[in-house]
């Protein structure tokens, strides 16, 4: 029975994709949905056969420019969050800060990113940065800021120094809401990088987005959807397997279940 129920929790995310495949598929058949409006599964599995050459160009320039924006995030969310989880006083004076920053619409900051880099990569990794940063610096505080007063105070006690204690235990402590954090803000990067190339891109799957938006060509808008969500995917299932092997102390409860 236990071995069934991880078979049948293996195979539920393909199956849910499948019967709503399915039944997105029927509704435009059964309404005869018009393509330019909302295009049929087919339509779009057709379209990404018929421009595979220029969708797998966009989307190799929308990675790379996403991967260089989420290894900027990466490193400032690590520094920021270790400087801010590693004190009270610059918990209580840099959170507040950048709570209120990541509640800006980064869309807005697009056309400024425009002014000071024009068109092209520039915005795209920025925004892909700017977007992503935010979960990584927060997890990493909280994870250093939750550290047990009763334990610091053991170690304390048995010679160890504050710098021992945050880069000892705190930062192996800190691990599991790391890489929570890298799953949630790599998706979040995808969002940054297809935004700034739907505004000042010259290329990427957001600009072929865009420009097959303007010709009613929806199934093409859609398939550049689809590609942005599988190398989402793909990343997300990445740092899983990596948080799985290193952090696996962490979650030996949930494996025993």
């Amino acid at each position: 029975m236990n071995l069934q129920s991880k078979q049948l929790e293996r195979w539920a995310p393909w199956l849910l994709l499948a019967a709503v495949v399915a039944l997105w598929q029927a509704v435009c058949a059964g309404f005869s949905v018009p393509e330019f409006i909302f295009p049929a599964p087919l339509a779009i599995a057709q379209a990404m056969h018929e421009f595979a050459g220029p969708i797998a160009e966009a989307a190799w320039k929308t990675f790379w420019v996403t991967m260089v924006g989420f290894g900027l995030s990466i490193v400032v969310g690590v520094l920021l969050g270790f400087l801010v989880g590693s004190s009270r006083l610059a918990y209580a004076a840099v959170y507040p800060l950048l709570v209120a920053f990541n509640a800006v619409p980064k869309a807005a900051i697009v056309p400024i990113l425009i002014v000071w880099f024009g068109i092209g990569v520039g915005p795209g990794i920025l925004t892909a940065f700017l977007i992503s940063f935010f979960p990584i610096t927060v997890n990493m505080a909280t994870g250093l800021a939750t550290l047990e007063p009763e334990l610091e105070d053991v170690l304390r006690v048995l010679g160890a120094k504050r710098w021992d204690v945050l880069v000892k235990v705190g930062l192996p402590r800190s691990m599991p809401y790391f890489f929570a954090s890298l799953k949630v803000a790599i998706t979040l990067a995808f969002v940054g990088t297809v935004l700034a190339e739907m505004t000042a891109g010259d290329s990427g799957i957001g600009y072929l987005m865009q420009s097959a938006g303007s010709q009613q060509r929806l199934a093409l808008a859609f398939a550049g959807l689809v590609v942005i969500g599988a190398m989402a995917m793909a990343m997300y299932e990445l740092f899983s397997y990596v948080e799985k092997h290193t952090t696996a102390w962490a979650h030996r409860g949930s494996q025993n279940g």
